[in-house]
């Protein structure tokens, strides 16, 4: 089977239960000398507390081909659908009422 694969072709398997993905609204990102750690985090409105959803640590080298890709696929998005909106300023911040009303009791 591996020689009927052409070279530098990789057979990527997606498992029924990864398949769905995991919803996050928020990342933190942290590194050390060698490696990053980048945690997807979903934050809910009126909870006080977030779950961390998925965490995916990469070396340097990978992190820097991750920033790439991304900024790639950015820009082809931006092409076809036009410019995302980038919020500035205080409402960057995290969202902790997401816009909408807050809770009462």
């Amino acid at each position: 089977m591996a020689d009927q694969q052409k070279k530098g072709q990789i057979n990527i398997e997606l498992p029924e239960d990864k398949a769905e993905g995991v919803y996050a609204n928020l990342a933190v990102i942290t590194h050390s000398p060698s490696e990053f750690v980048l945690d997807f985090i979903r934050m809910m409105p009126g909870m006080p507390k977030a779950r961390v959803q998925s965490r995916l640590i990469l070396t340097p080298q990978h992190a820097k081909r991750l920033m790439r890709a991304l900024g790639e696929n950015v820009q082809k998005f931006e092409a076809q659908h036009g410019p995302i909106k980038d919020i500035k300023g205080p409402e960057a911040g995290i969202p902790m009422n997401f816009g909408g009303p807050t809770g009462e009791a």
